[in-house]
């Protein structure tokens, strides 16, 4: 029970950072109408910025992670949008997501010839340590990931629901003609959503990369993760994500403790293909129909 209870913690915290590079995912492609397939090396990307503010700028962490995600906003949110995705989005999917594709590949590689291929440490701006309960031993270090990302994962889920800009992104993502009749500025709102995401995967930068190290290739497992839990919670809805990204992360964990650790990114693949034979909308995903 107490290996359990550790397991669940655990799960729990690396899902949670799952979710937030899976509510991006559903932004963009909700707001968008885009598929982000360099979704894992924007979380790299912030990691290695903020490492170079420290060791080339001499700046502590904190004030690194503050301009990091400054630079994220204007690299993987504005420049993004204005660079690739504005000229793309007029052409299909399969458009941008070869292009995304190739974007992370460019990325990866630029990382790695202009940094390191090597695994570089990354300074944890989180607690350390344990917290006992009962005779359970739990990572304070777990806890606080798991409440800080899935804190901001809600707090995204309040903004949507309560705040008239969240819910003229809701309207641009559900009819985006309709909300430019009734006066929704709607290109303010898909930069909107273009900035939004920029925030998650700094976010996720933060509180993954002290666990697996800032690496240039950190990005394939967490992007394909992150993808698997969009689809997994359902593409078309925010929350979804949140709770594809907490499944995956448990299932996650538990297969690799149980089962096999060789084979654990198996068991979230085996799960995806479930859920596209059984409910191909995601588990809190709508169903939709389109004209052929």
């Amino acid at each position: 029970m107490d290996q359990f209870l550790q397991l669940l913690v655990a799960g729990l915290a690396t899902g949670a950072v799952y979710a937030l590079a899976a509510m991006g995912f559903t932004l963009l492609w909700q707001t968008a109408g885009t598929i982000n397939f360099a979704q894992g090396e924007f979380v790299m990307l912030p990691a290695f910025l903020m490492l170079g503010w420290m060791s080339l700028g001499g700046l502590e962490p904190w004030p690194a992670f503050a301009l990091t995600v400054l630079c994220s906003l204007l690299l993987l949110g504005l420049a993004f949008k204005r660079a690739l995705a504005d000229p793309l989005m007029r052409h299909d999917v399969l458009t941008m997501v070869i292009a995304t594709i190739a974007l992370g590949l460019f990325l990866k590689e630029s990382v790695k010839e202009l940094w390191s291929n090597e695994a570089q440490p990354f300074p944890d701006l989180l607690p350390v340590g344990s917290l006992q309960l009962g005779g359970v031993v739990l990572s304070l270090r777990d806890i606080v990931v798991f409440l800080a990302a899935a804190g901001l994962a809600l707090g995204l889920q309040l903004f949507l629901a309560r705040t008239r800009t969240g819910r003229s992104m809701q309207a641009v993502a559900q009819n985006r003609e309709v909300a430019r009749i009734v006066g929704i500025d709607v290109p303010r709102m898909v930069l909107l959503t273009f900035l939004v995401n920029a925030l998650l995967v700094s976010v996720a930068a933060l509180l993954v990369t002290p666990v697996y190290l800032a690496k240039f290739d950190l990005g394939e497992s967490l992007g394909l993760m992150a993808f698997i839990a969009a689809i997994v919670g359902g593409f078309n809805q925010t929350r979804g994500a949140l709770v594809g990204g907490l499944l995956v992360g448990l299932l996650d964990n538990f297969s690799a403790a149980y089962l096999s650790a060789a084979y654990r990114n198996a068991f979230p693949l085996l799960l995806l293909v479930v859920i596209i034979l059984l409910r191909p909308q995601g588990l809190l995903g709508r169903a939709e129909e389109r004209q052929v």
